[in-house]
């Protein structure tokens, strides 16, 4: 089953914004995908999330 997704708008700096577009390219994801990556690691490295089989 498919999670739903909601949009949101994020304010970021272009400064940051750069890096995180680079960041990205390097690890061959979309920005949105590595903003993605990044919260959920953070979410579960913090606990806060739980981790089924299936990310």
């Amino acid at each position: 089953m498919t999670k739903e997704k909601k949009p949101f708008v994020l304010r970021i700096d272009s400064e940051k914004l750069a890096a995180l577009e680079k960041w990205a390219a390097d690890d061959f994801r979309s920005v949105n995908g590595q903003l993605e990556y990044i919260i959920t690691e953070a979410l579960r490295k913090s606990k806060r999330l739980k981790m089924g089989k299936h990310k």
